[in-house]
């Protein structure tokens, strides 16, 4: 009789869920993406690779498959991500497959609540930020709750709570910390009748973040003493914020506060930390300026106090410079020293009319920008303590003061003109200032790289779908690896096909023996939303830097499969 019972309870629970499940599923859609990246390596006598470099491992493969059921206000996600095994550049911790990241969203006019993982930011991010980047094998992705209130017309609140991704280790016994936010803003032309329907808009708006770190004992040794450190369990940081925007002005700032938080990344010193962004601009009729500046002091924030790469970053602070795409800018690109800096960075756009002299029958378009970035300020807290001395408050440090020392330095110009129907061209100069040891990490090894690049890119449309692009750079410099040439050819049947080959010549290197051809054939086929490409190269060593987070990515030589479609 009690099996009988359970049955029909087990029968009722079942039947409920299947006429849920339909009431759910009925009306809703479901889409998604996928990207596979697959590589095979060969050996390359030149650049030193076999396959004792390689250590057997002849195929590296990453890929995902992202999908979304949404329905009226509910919605929810999942992504498989599979490792077998790692690309090269790509953290071996990333070995193996799974579904790191799952979700349950529900979106109605007052609330907005979501339970698994998910990707939030609060203000500029300067105290958090979580965000994926598939290229750099970055996800800092919150696992817990996300509550977004909207009680009254013009205001917003936020509030989540959970751990971050690390790898494929689960969170358990404290082995990094539980994350706790909140925000607040307001939208002041809505929330005032006064205001509504001004030509000056502002918004205000404000942040709490803490994270909760099981602490364990730790120790060193100063004048053969052994001091114990005092480590806090709980940091916490504030941040505030303000925009303001009237007739194509627009300014904003915000200001950023960190507990002290002694870590492995800033050698355990216990300085509060700072960061302050501002940014003003200005655009109309074909005229765009822009202003801004940052300050940084102390602010890397990770939920787990040994870790120094760029995992469980609880917030993220962006580098003040301009991202290029061309090949020879991006082989020094600026990452955010979040120990100390003070950027400030100019940006002008402006179009030639078209039919005036200079602008001719196309009019042309031309854009100058400058970024600069120093070290800030660094005193001594007394005779006998050295700059950051771990255990210690760490420095000084006036707040409208520079350092001594230039990180990075970078002057471009670009011109972007249409000749004819058939001739479009694009000219590119830069001038750069590369302090590679402060921003690769290094110990004084290398110094500081100065270089001059410029850039030619010129299409010629053939017939309305065939066209031909070639692009030529060359970069100058005395320093690092010397002197460069590229030249890419590409062509294209638009909008399935393309084709293309290049070589990038380290004709400069001062080794001889290292003035080597990275040469690569590439092809790539796209059908409605997927897209196949095909090729065959050499692969350079240096770093790949999306919004100042970077990679290491090192020489190689093979074939490189990717496919990416979306439904």
């Amino acid at each position: 009789m009690k099996r009988i019972v359970v049955f029909l309870v087990l029968l009722s629970i079942s039947s409920a869920s299947v006429v849920l499940a339909q009431g759910v599923l009925s009306g809703g859609q479901v889409h998604g993406n996928f990207q596979t990246d697959m590589q095979y390596y060969t050996d390359d006598e030149v650049l030193g690779i076999n396959d004792s470099t390689l250590n057997g491992r002849r195929v590296g493969l990453n890929g995902f498959l992202d999908l979304t059921y949404t329905n009226r206000n509910f919605s929810a996600g999942m992504r498989y991500e599979a490792y077998l095994s790692p690309m090269l550049g790509f953290d071996p911790k990333y070995e193996g497959h799974g579904i790191p990241y799952y979700y349950a969203r529900y979106n109605s006019k007052y609330a907005d609540v979501t339970v698994g993982n998910f990707y939030e930011q609060f203000g500029n991010g300067l105290i958090f930020r979580t965000y994926q980047e598939w290229n750099l094998g970055y996800d800092n992705s919150l696992n817990g709750l996300r509550v977004t209130l909207r009680p009254y017309q013009g205001i917003t609140l936020k509030g989540v709570v959970g751990t971050q991704r690390y790898y494929w280790e689960k969170y358990r016994d404290g082995n990094r910390g539980v994350v706790r936010g909140g925000d607040v803003e307001f939208y002041l032309n809505d929330i005032f009748k006064g205001l509504q329907g001004k030509k000056t808009h502002i918004i205000l708006g404000g942040s709490v973040v803490s994270k909760y770190e099981k602490v364990t004992s730790k120790t060193t040794v100063i004048n053969d003493s052994i001091f114990e450190y005092n480590l806090p369990a709980n940091v916490a940081a504030f941040a505030g914020r303000l925009n303001i925007s009237r007739s194509g002005f627009i300014f904003l700032t915000e200001y950023a506060y960190k507990m002290n938080n002694p870590s492995q990344y800033n050698n355990y010193v216990y300085r509060p930390g700072q960061a302050l962004f501002s940014s003003l601009s200005y655009s109309t009729k074909g005229l765009g300026v822009v202003l801004s500046m940052k300050r940084v002091d102390n602010m890397s924030f990770k939920s787990k106090m040994t870790e120094d790469e760029n995992m469980l970053d609880i917030n993220f602070v962006p580098p003040l410079t301009k991202m290029h795409h061309y090949s020879h800018p991006t082989m020094y690109p600026y990452a955010t020293q979040l120990n100390g800096e003070y950027s400030f960075q100019g940006d002008v756009v402006y179009t030639i009319p078209r039919r005036s002299k200079l602008g001719g029958k196309y009019g042309m378009n031309i854009s100058v920008n400058y970024a600069v970035v120093y070290d800030i300020d660094k005193q001594p807290l007394g005779e006998g303590i050295t700059i950051g001395q771990t255990g210690t408050l760490g420095y000084n440090s006036d707040f409208f003061k520079f350092g001594g020392n230039l990180f990075f330095q970078d002057f471009n110009v670009k011109v972007t003109k249409k000749f004819s129907k058939k001739w479009k061209g694009v000219f590119t100069y830069l001038n750069l200032v590369y302090d590679k040891d402060v921003i690769e990490g290094h110990h004084n090894e290398y110094g500081k790289v100065y270089a001059n690049i410029g850039v030619l890119d010129v299409i010629y449309k053939i017939t309305p779908r065939h066209s031909l692009r070639t692009e030529y750079q060359m970069l100058f410099t005395k320093q690092d690896r010397g002197d460069w040439a590229t030249l890419t050819l590409e062509y294209n049947i638009a909008p399935k096909f393309f084709v293309s080959v290049m070589d990038e010549y380290n004709y400069g290197n001062p080794k001889e023996e290292e003035q080597t051809h990275y040469f690569n054939v590439a092809a790539g086929y796209i059908m409605d939303a997927t897209r196949v490409a095909l090729s065959f190269g050499r692969q350079k060593e240096g770093l790949l830097c999306v919004g100042g987070v970077c990679r290491q990515v090192p020489a190689a030589t093979g074939v490189t499969l990717t496919i990416t479609s979306s439904f």
